[in-house]
């Protein structure tokens, strides 16, 4: 557009232009959620600060205002990925049905960022996502009538069960499609071919193998943990007597 003066116009510094863009000013989410980005593209090589600062358009140094270093860093993107599995939730009114949806979301997170998932499921982050998913899961085995000691030692048991579950298949999805591809039809291939007369129960079990789907199974081996907890709890005072 030109001025009255025949001139061509500056272009205006406002919302449409680059120039006017103004640019949020960097913050730990900002900082967290550009790193996940980078684990989900390329995977904890390209994770360096360099990295990071370039691609939210900061000097790397910036980084260092926040975090302390990269540890520092993976820590808290640990702890993001519990905070995004706690949005939206609310524990029910039964204990089972707050621990299954829980680790559920928990795994469904874990899964959608495999590669930032390999490292953040062997962390402690200490950071206020992680208290609140401690604190929910004592609070619910605290309403299943376990006191606090025996409490800690159910805690551990089904927070690594889902853990190491969502660690190992997070694991496999970071794998290349080839590789993957492999280890899928070799159920439906290699252990369909092993000989009944060396391997009696495979050969019996091959076709089932064959058809285990994963987040069926991750339901069913957490119904599990959850009926054998269900199967030591205490009687809660006040709770019905069951009739046989």
């Amino acid at each position: 557009m030109a001025s009255p003066t025949g001139k061509k116009a500056a272009p205006a510094k406002g919302r449409g232009s680059a120039a006017g863009r103004t640019r949020p000013s960097l913050s730990p989410r900002l900082i967290v959620e550009a790193c996940l980005e980078l684990l989900d593209a390329e995977g904890a090589d390209a994770l360096t600060f360099r990295r990071i600062g370039a691609r939210l358009g900061a000097d790397p140094t910036a980084v260092y205002r926040h975090f302390r270093n990269k540890d520092d860093l993976l820590l808290a993107v640990a702890d993001h990925l519990l905070e995004e599995s706690l949005e939206g939730f609310e524990p029910a009114a039964d204990w089972r049905e707050t621990l299954r949806t829980l680790f559920v979301r928990n795994r469904t997170v874990y899964l959608s960022h495999p590669r930032a998932a390999v490292l953040a499921t062997v962390r402690i982050t200490r950071r206020p996502a992680e208290m609140r998913v401690i604190e929910m899961v004592l609070a619910a085995l605290s309403d299943a009538g376990f006191p606090p000691e025996e409490a800690v030692r159910h805690y551990r048991a089904l927070v690594d069960f889902m853990l190491s579950w969502s660690c190992m298949e997070a694991t496999y999805l970071a794998l290349d499609p080839g590789t993957r591809h492999d280890d899928e039809s070799a159920w439906s291939g290699a252990y369909a071919a092993v000989p009944a007369g060396t391997h009696p129960h495979i050969a019996a079990a091959a076709p089932y193998l064959a058809s285990v789907e994963d987040d069926a199974n991750f339901h069913f081996a957490l119904a599990l943990m959850l009926d054998a907890i269900a199967a030591r709890a205490p009687k809660v005072a006040g709770a019905p007597e069951a009739h046989g």
